[in-house]
């Protein structure tokens, strides 16, 4: 073969192999690997950074919608205690003094002893007087005698109406001497003006009194009265009729009524008197002695709830967070009327609220939450 035709067949060998290269495509396919390559790269980046996103939304979702413990509030009828030192005293006491001067010629009590009302206390010694009222008494006769005689005459015309006028001014004043005496003669004699306990007695038998001289002590022991003094903040709650507890320092404990609110505080004090009449038939009790007072306010609807719940709004208001139907947070002003041993009594607690009890620090007016309910029994296991 001739090194013209070696060279011809070489190079129709090479053309064939170009062309069928070309036909296959294959020159473009390095560049399109490597967009490919790219578009796959970006598209992984994106559904990376779509997901990322997604993740951070629930994240801050989750962070957002925070689960708190609530418990539906359960409403009793609270009547608030007002407690109060006091000291009992009696009903009622009186120092008897004699209304005129005189020896004691009886004496008609025993010291720590019992008396009636009007009984005799202690009587002087007054014949003078006695004597006086005889005297009136005749003297009152006569004149009556005189007038009787005297308005017959007149009758008659044989006695002049001035004589008559005259005879009728004796009478008038024979009268007004005997009420005298008699008053003089009352005054010896000294009576009981209540039924009581004779606490001392001052006089002996013998003994010269003058006018005013103190003779007797009486106390009136039932009921027995405990006087205490309650404060400007507890006064509008208490009433008149209203009950009351009392523990006396001896440990007995009884009921009264309340008998007595004072309209005026004390001055020094600020403080209003209070009266609580107990039952004393037998005396039992004594006048003097310390005790405790219980008052009891009208009874109102209030939830009692832990101390830990308790919380302040940027306003310095008290209140609770609670959560409605539509599980959002919110804030709820109360009034704390007591402080228990199972808690703060509280007032204002809306009836159609459910009690956050715990993440209340948690959450601000408006939050949707996820609640956990609890049962009364549960919140206060979870509470201790």
């Amino acid at each position: 073969m001739s090194f013209f035709t070696a060279h011809r067949i070489t190079a129709i060998v090479v053309f064939v192999a170009a062309a069928a290269w070309v036909a296959t495509g294959e020159f473009s396919a390095v560049g399109s690997e490597e967009l490919k390559k790219d578009a796959a790269a970006g598209t992984t980046e994106a559904a990376a950074a779509e997901t990322a996103g997604t993740e951070a939304a629930a994240t801050e979702t989750a962070a957002a919608q925070r689960t708190v413990a609530a418990v539906a509030p359960m409403f009793i009828d609270y009547a608030r205690e007002i407690r109060i030192s006091g000291a009992t005293e009696a009903d009622k006491q009186a120092v008897l003094a004699a209304r005129a001067s005189g020896i004691v010629h009886k004496l008609g009590v025993a010291q720590g002893g019992e008396i009636a009302a009007d009984a005799l206390v202690v009587e002087l010694e007054g014949s003078e007087v006695i004597a006086g009222v005889d005297t009136a008494q005749a003297a009152l006769e006569q004149a009556t005698e005189t007038l009787r005689v005297g308005q017959a005459l007149y009758d008659k015309g044989s006695l002049p109406e001035l004589e008559l006028i005259t005879r009728r001014a004796a009478k008038a004043a024979a009268e007004a001497g005997l009420s005298q005496a008699k008053a003089a003669q009352d005054r010896l004699l000294l009576k009981a003006p209540f039924a009581g306990t004779v606490d001392t007695v001052d006089v002996e038998l013998g003994e010269w009194v003058q006018t005013g001289a103190s003779i007797a002590t009486i106390l009136a022991l039932d009921p027995i009265v405990v006087k205490a003094e309650v404060s400007e903040r507890d006064v509008a709650f208490v009433a008149i009729g209203s009950k009351a507890k009392v523990r006396l320092v001896d440990g007995v404990e009884m009921e009264g009524v309340v008998r007595h609110v004072s309209a005026q505080a004390s001055e020094k004090t600020r403080t209003f008197g209070v009266e609580v009449a107990l039952p004393n038939a037998d005396h039992a009790i004594p006048a003097g002695m310390t005790a405790e007072v219980r008052l009891y306010t009208a009874a109102v609807p209030a939830v009692v709830v832990p101390r830990s719940i308790i919380t302040i709004n940027e306003d310095g208001v008290i209140g609770l967070r609670v959560v409605g139907p539509d599980n959002k947070a919110a804030f709820a002003p109360v009034t704390v009327i007591d402080d228990g041993e199972a808690g703060m009594v509280v007032t204002g607690v809306p009836t159609d609220l459910r009690v956050i009890v715990a993440g209340q620090d948690l959450v601000s007016d408006g939050d949707v939450v996820t609640v956990s309910e609890l049962t009364p029994a549960q919140a206060a296991e979870a509470l201790k």
